[in-house]
């Protein structure tokens, strides 16, 4: 079976995206080494133009469209990140952006999007129903979908986070990533596992509507009601006929791990703490999850920090 995604399409990602996307910076973090006994770094996504890894995606994405399809513009559906990176490339290209959004999307999200220029579209109480509007868009204006997760395009684009890390750390052992879609797990893993085949692949995600998790337990896409968390970036289901990152999570990640919104909680404020850096619940899973092991065996870790775009009102309350 020829794969989606090939080495060559992410090092082309890479190479396209340069000067929208950053190459961000991999930290040792003493404090989770010291707590776990293993050596922990951290991929700093958060430090991304947009504030998430989303961008690199939607950056590959948009920047592969014809002309034409530039000139008619962009839409897509998300729970945050993405939408605001497309807003974003959209924005730095001229291009027009419609970004349709559930109504459970936080606020803070919310204005960020239309500070970027962008037409925000709220509609359901879901992704998926964002998503079923996003495509009546498409048929009725001719706009082209960047989708969120499921695109072999964009699915390159988080790739890259990969070729850092490997080029960042040559040694790593293992790379703990939030798991939604599975776009960003997928590219990361394929990238890792085409370059070192020994790397680990933890995927964390919240223990409430883990959409991918229970998917890969059936061994089909399911749907679930979306629950109120912490990591509200890592809501929403996997589509009704998703063609890659669903097979691509389940060849290339070693292991699902679901954690708890108290440890979404501790990850936040340890973070907070240690690094004084405010990030969101999705990229606390990581270090949720990390913090729950009892003896490390020098291993080195790698946990992507997918974003920052977190309420200022959450923030507060975990004050």
């Amino acid at each position: 079976m020829k794969e989606s995604v090939s080495l060559r399409s992410v090092y082309n990602a890479r190479q396209q995206i340069k000067g929208i996307a950053a190459e961000t910076p991999l930290i040792y973090s003493e404090a989770l080494s010291k707590e776990t006994g293993n050596h922990v770094y951290l991929k700093l996504e958060n430090l991304q133009p947009t504030g998430a890894f989303k961008l690199r995606g939607a950056a590959n994405k948009i920047l592969s469209l014809t002309e034409e399809e530039k000139q008619k513009g962009v839409t897509t559906f998300s729970t945050g990140n993405h939408g605001i990176a497309v807003a974003y490339v959209a924005k730095q290209l001229g291009i027009e952006a419609t970004v349709c959004i559930s109504n459970r999307v936080p606020g803070e999200k919310v204005n960020r999007l239309q500070r970027l220029g962008a037409v925000v579209e709220k509609f359901g109480e879901n992704q998926d129903d964002a998503e079923a509007y996003c495509y009546e868009l498409e048929k009725q204006k001719g706009l082209s979908v960047i989708k969120p997760f499921d695109d072999p395009q964009v699915i390159a684009g988080q790739g890259t986070i990969g070729l850092e890390i490997i080029e960042q750390l040559p040694e790593v052992s293992e790379v703990v990533v939030p798991l939604s879609g599975g776009g960003l797990l997928s590219g990361i893993a394929f990238t890792l596992k085409s370059i070192a085949s020994d790397v680990f692949i933890q995927g964390v995600t919240m223990e409430q509507s883990a959409v991918m998790h229970e998917s890969l337990k059936k061994g089909a896409p399911v749907q679930l009601k979306e629950a109120d968390t912490l990591a509200d970036s890592l809501l929403g289901g996997l589509g009704p006929d998703n063609k890659y990152t669903f097979s691509l999570t389940k060849r290339y990640m070693d292991e699902s791990v679901l954690v708890s919104e108290k440890m979404i909680e501790k990850g936040i404020v340890f973070m907070m703490e240690f690094h004084k850096m405010i990030i969101e619940g999705a990229a606390a899973a990581g270090i949720g999850s990390v913090l729950r092991r009892k003896e490390g065996d020098g291993r080195n870790v790698v946990i992507v920090i997918t974003g920052n775009n977190v309420d200022h009102q959450t923030i507060r309350d975990l004050i």
